[in-house]
């Protein structure tokens, strides 16, 4: 795969693709390439890199919409809705240095073709739950507008979500408008101390289920949390399931109390600061504790919060890994040793046992050799399967954009 197009702008990204379609040649499509290390491995002829189309097309603060160019870094988009006090409320994660890239590389595009959001997905959704219009060109090489600029808007929601999680399979994205929301004035998390997995589940059931309105709830077993911006508070081999709250300073406060006095027989507590807070959460949302061993695989378990534990720690025990629940015991983050097949087979088998069809596994992280020989995302169900392949027959019935991506 020698040859890399770049397009300027929408125009020229639409050229391309028609070239794409009249040639027969299949298209890898990048932006800072940041999250090349997520799926099968692309197998195309041309890289068509998006990163030019980088600018912010608009910005209503007041009617909490941004529209915007794909290859936008999260980083930058980020730093001008501070300034306005106003953020992405899904928290999208930072992954590049778990696949040991610098932090800060990834683009809006990335950010909303993977789909991925961070510790407030009970509460706050993911990327397509954000996504109010898209622009992109589809595989026959038609350029293509759904969704709108304003939140009232509803007409050609449907496709904007749609587009979001496709991992690049179904368009070229050209621009992006997305609904953002004000940050919260203040933040504080309550952190109970040394309970064990299926005990900080319930925890954080009764947390996230209580008045308090828990904007997010994780939980890190003693190893973990060694590892984290914790262990200078807490001390070595000390679990901490964290709590978290946001919004007004005395909201905050009674609501705080609250969950504490509802706790208290549970275990200790500490309560983190806003800054420490901040610290705390970003690590969860970008799974820091497992960066730095690419050749290890990291896998995204999602379960029904009960079945966490469960889940979790039978896996870490018989793999000899480490995992962390997010998501209140739903997202269990396992990291394991290497694996010709990064242990998918013993993962699913264990997950189908457990949970049945209630659960799937993601594979995050793992060498490009592993993820080519395997399927990085959990096997669809039959007539899912077919659904899948008659949409994307609808937008790019030769398999132009990112083959292989997704599956073999």
């Amino acid at each position: 795969m020698g040859e890399t197009w770049n397009p300027k702008d929408a125009a020229e990204v639409q050229a391309a693709v028609q070239d794409a379609v009249a040639q027969g040649r299949a298209l890898e499509l990048v932006g800072a390439g940041s999250r090349r290390g997520f799926g099968r491995p692309v197998t195309a002829d041309v890289v068509l890199d998006l990163s030019a189309l980088c600018g912010v097309v608009s910005y209503q603060p007041e009617e909490l919409v941004v529209t915007l160019a794909p290859g936008v870094r999260l980083a930058e988009l980020q730093a001008l809705l501070a300034t306005r006090r106003q953020q992405l409320a899904f928290e999208p994660p930072d992954l590049g240095p778990l696949w040991g890239l610098p932090a800060g590389r990834g683009t809006i595009g990335g950010m909303v073709m993977t789909g991925k959001g961070g510790p407030r997905r009970l509460t706050a959704g993911a990327p397509r739950d954000h996504c109010l219009g898209v622009k992109g060109v589809n595989g026959f090489g038609e350029a293509f507008a759904a969704g709108g600029r304003v939140v009232k808007n509803v007409t050609g929601f449907d496709l904007p979500k749609l587009v979001a999680g496709s991992f690049g399979t179904l368009c070229a994205v050209t621009e992006l408008t997305l609904k953002v929301l004000p940050a919260p004035d203040d933040a504080a998390t309550l952190v109970l101390l040394g309970l064990d997995d299926a005990a900080a589940i319930r925890a954080m059931s009764l947390a996230l289920g209580s008045p308090a309105q828990a904007a997010s709830a994780a939980h890190l077993p003693a190893e973990i949390a060694g590892a984290s911006v914790l262990a200078g508070r807490i001390g070595a081999g000390v679990a901490a399931t964290l709590l978290r709250l946001e919004g007004v300073t005395p909201s905050i406060a009674a609501r705080r109390a609250h969950l504490a006095g509802m706790l208290e027989a549970a275990a200790p507590q500490i309560l983190l600061d806003r800054d420490e807070t901040q610290a705390v959460w970003k690590q969860v949302a970008d799974v820091a504790v497992f960066a730095g061993d690419p050749d290890r695989p990291v896998w995204l378990i999602s379960v029904p919060p009960a079945a966490g534990a469960r889940v979790g720690a039978r896996l870490a025990e018989e793999l000899d890994g480490r995992c962390f629940y997010d998501w209140g015991g739903g997202g269990v983050w396992l990291e394991a040793p290497p694996a010709a097949d990064a242990h998918a087979a013993h993962i699913r088998g264990v997950l189908a046992q457990a949970v049945g069809a209630d659960g799937h596994a993601t594979l995050i992280r793992a060498p490009g050799p592993v993820r080519s020989t395997m399927s990085p995302f959990q096997p669809l169900a039959p007539a899912l399967a077919a659904l899948t392949e008659r949409v994307r027959a609808q937008f790019d019935p030769d398999r132009l954009f990112n083959p292989g991506r997704m599956g073999a």
